[in-house]
């Protein structure tokens, strides 16, 4: 098997944990598949690029990102203006405590900074290297340590006054 039909290969084994990705970066499941999507494209027609000697798993969560990052500038340049999921989620809903203390995470989640809940998505939903982190989002290590580290405090606060509130 050549390394193209490896890389695609790859691809395919990654579409869950990019899909999860794109969630945690867009919050709307349409928008995430999209974001998908482009990104795959991207991958698929600039492989060519991808160093072998380099993580491809970074490399398509990197560019990820960067999709949603052209999104973000499209979007406002066309300045359209969303409602945020979390808006729609209580209205008529009884959700058992389960599903409560799933969506305080999910709207802890959405509360935090876009650079810390892109850190969180890749380093404790995906399981990426610290190392791997930062070469995705194009920082230094030491900028994912720090994010990483305000992120966790930041849910914690937020966490623990969801327990308190109830």
């Amino acid at each position: 098997m050549d390394s193209a039909h490896r890389m695609q290969a790859h691809l395919c084994e990654l579409l869950p944990r990019l899909r999860r990705f794109a969630r945690a970066l867009a919050g709307d499941p349409d928008d995430a598949d999209d974001l998908v999507q482009v990104a795959l494209e991207r991958a698929l027609a600039r492989w060519a690029q991808w160093r072998p000697d380099g993580s491809l798993d970074a490399w398509v969560f990197g560019i990820v990102r960067n999709a949603w990052i052209d999104e973000l500038r499209a979007r406002g340049r066309r300045q359209q203006v969303f409602a945020p999921e979390e808006a729609g989620e209580h209205v008529g809903t009884s959700p058992v405590d389960g599903q409560v203390a799933a969506m305080s995470v999910q709207a802890a989640m959405s509360r935090l900074s876009p650079e810390q809940r892109e850190v969180v998505a890749l380093v404790l939903v995906e399981g990426l290297a610290y190392r791997e982190a930062a070469t995705a989002l194009d920082v230094p290590i030491g900028t994912v340590t720090s994010r990483l580290a305000r992120a966790r405090e930041a849910l914690q606060d937020m966490l623990e006054g969801y327990d308190r509130g109830r």
